[in-house]
């Protein structure tokens, strides 16, 4: 049986190791919530801030088919993201992770590059690139006016379905679409830094060891490689749909006032 006193010694030393973090947990995360918990039983006040009255109103207006249509569009959207997070980071990750140790530093710090440029400054990117005047649908009039053009010197009925198909302009700016490039754009490496992580870990010898036993490539994935690195692929998607759930600069930017997400409603109240 342990003394007492070392016990309580113990404890004591324990609980001043833990304390900073659980100081920066209840400031910075309980807190905050509490904070939003009681606001949400307030009214928005006549020349702005909280009236504290206590009411179920707002509770009530969630309810609202207006309110329930744009959270299930935010959330459609958000796993749209999301997805294609992962089918681009989880093949991103294993290309990083198989290259050779001089070039994985290299590849990682390219991959986080964006990360020191500021957010709204990388959207501001993509509203240019993405609005009708700028290079995405310059450079797909110009196709459009190259194939007109080889169609007139070269006459042939393969011509008419690419004229049909680049003479509609290409409108993509204030579209889901939009938000959902930019999304993908800015949480991407969220989701290939834990992929990377869990690939990085995967010892190569289980899988000669599938292929050993006549196992194929694509059953020694199935069977070893992707559970065993699953977590990363998981804690990814969490990380790259939370933010995306509540993204607000990225559809108020590149989707306009036709595609609201709850994190903009959220904003205007």
């Amino acid at each position: 049986m342990a003394h007492p006193i070392r016990s309580r010694r113990d404890l004591l030393r324990l609980l001043i190791l833990v304390s900073p973090s659980l100081l920066w947990l209840v400031v910075f995360f309980l807190l905050p919530l509490l904070l939003v918990f009681a606001i949400s039983f307030g009214q928005r006040g006549t020349y702005g801030g909280v009236q504290w009255t206590l009411t179920l109103s707002n509770y009530i207006r969630l309810l609202d088919p207006l309110y329930l249509r744009i959270f299930l569009r935010t959330l459609l959207i958000a796993g749209a993201a999301t997805a294609l997070c992962a089918l681009i980071g989880y093949p991103m990750a294993f290309f990083i992770a198989t290259r050779p140790a001089r070039w994985r530093n290299t590849l990682l710090f390219l991959l986080v590059i964006p990360f020191w440029t500021n957010f709204l400054v990388r959207m501001y990117a993509w509203l240019f690139l993405l609005r009708d005047s700028g290079p995405i649908h310059t450079l797909w009039t110009g196709i459009h006016t190259a194939v007109a053009s080889l169609a007139a010197l070269v006459p042939a009925p393969f011509w008419e379905p690419l004229l049909r198909a680049t003479s509609s302009p290409l409108h993509l700016f204030g579209t889901d679409g939009a938000v959902i490039v930019g999304l993908v754009y800015a949480w991407l490496p969220d989701m290939v830094l834990p992929c990377y992580a869990a690939v990085e870990r995967l010892d190569p010898r289980l899988v000669e060891a599938a292929q050993d036993l006549y196992a194929t490539r694509v059953r020694a994935f199935l069977r070893v490689v992707f559970p065993l690195t699953r977590s990363g692929l998981i804690t990814g998607s969490v990380l790259v749909f939370v933010p995306c759930v509540g993204a607000y600069v990225t559809p108020d930017l590149l989707g306009g006032a036709r595609t609201v997400m709850i994190g903009n409603v959220i904003y205007s109240q």
